[in-house]
């Protein structure tokens, strides 16, 4: 991958990096770390202060194997004090394939952890997370690794001026929209997004971009939904999910594999209630890849996100969890605002497609 320079500068001119602009980074691999030098460079090129924090996934399944639950459910401190430090936050996610074998039960505590982690970097810097491709996660999922990359850079340097005036427009249409129904083969699950605003999201928070989102109400998601194969949270791998909604709230999870794990998330306060409500809109992102940073953006996709919400969308809900789950709308499923379909398989309404 030749073009972190071009993907630097572009970090840097969302973030405002500047004269004196205190900047924090992770890398989550070490195979992020061409990405992390090109970021380093461009912001000590403008006035900047950059430091960065090594925080390898790896070390996390030691934590996973050796860490009393007290040790794990708690906040790193260093990454706490660089999102109370920094102005601007960015991490580099490499795709790193996850362990073989992975306690849910023990994840789902360290997830607690990293959930006050994050909620600290939206409420306190400006931020980006980068998740970046790897030739090992392509062959995980059995796909080329040129193919990843070349949709990593297309669906991440892309044009996100016209892009943005797009959205702009999709949620100035999604703005009245009062219920939004999700069908599918084993899926009919409705959401009231009464009063809530649709918010864009175009190049700035995460890369690669390209979604338009809002928070249903908090007691308005009834019904079911299902999400085929195979994807992960946290390093725990998770086939064939089913959610039944009532009042808002989760009340059955079924899963081929991961049960014990999407119980243990849900136990979490707040983790039961639908937090975002998201629409892929990139027209480049095409494979799915079981990984959730990626595939939320792909033209024809809808995601939920259990636990917390975002307060720009009117979303009240608190959580240390924020867990994205895709379902991939292409084959056969629709999407409809109000009983019109936006999408419809592979037929997108106009307001959707950008016609």
């Amino acid at each position: 991958m030749s073009r972190w320079p071009e993907l630097a500068a572009h970090l840097a001119l969302v973030n405002g990096v500047g004269p004196g602009t205190k900047v924090g980074i992770f890398a989550t691999t070490v195979g992020a770390l061409d990405a992390v030098a090109a970021f380093v460079e461009e912001v000590y090129r403008l006035g900047g202060v950059p430091q960065v924090l090594l925080t390898e996934e790896r070390y996390d399944r030691y934590a996973l194997a050796h860490a009393d639950e007290e040790v794990l459910r708690v906040p790193a401190p260093l990454e706490l004090a660089s999102m109370e430090w920094a102005d601007v936050h960015v991490s580099f996610r490499g795709m790193e394939p996850p362990a073989a074998e992975i306690d849910g039960a023990r994840l789902s505590l360290q997830r607690e952890g990293k959930g006050v982690v994050s909620t600290a970097r939206w409420r306190g810097t400006r931020w980006t997370l980068v998740r970046i491709p790897s030739a090992e996660w392509a062959d995980l999922v059995g796909v080329p690794a040129a193919q990843l990359e070349r949709e990593f850079f297309a669906g991440t340097l892309a044009d996100w001026e016209a892009h943005r005036a797009h959205l702009d427009r999709l949620c100035e249409r999604l703005n009245g929209v009062r219920t939004v129904r999700i069908v599918d083969a084993g899926t009919d699950l409705i959401l009231d997004c009464t009063g809530r605003t649709w918010v864009p999201f175009a190049g700035e928070a995460n890369l690669p971009d390209g979604e338009v989102a809002t928070a249903p109400r908090e007691d308005g998601v009834d019904g079911r939904i299902s999400f085929p194969g195979r994807f992960w949270f946290g390093g725990a791998r998770i086939t064939d999910l089913r959610l039944e909604f009532s009042g808002g709230r989760v009340v059955r999870a079924e899963a081929a594999e991961g049960a014990d794990f999407v119980d243990r998330v849900l136990a979490a306060p707040g983790a039961r209630v639908v937090g975002e409500l998201g629409i892929g809109t990139n027209p480049s992102m095409r494979t799915m890849t079981g990984d959730l940073l990626l595939d939320e953006k792909i033209l024809g996709t809808v995601h939920i996100a259990l636990g917390r919400s975002y307060p720009q969308c009117g979303g009240l809900n608190e959580s240390a969890i924020h867990w994205d789950i895709v379902k991939d709308l292409r084959p056969s499923g629709r999407l409809e605002i109000d009983g019109e379909a936006l999408i419809d398989g592979e037929r997108y309404a106009p307001v959707l497609a950008g016609d």
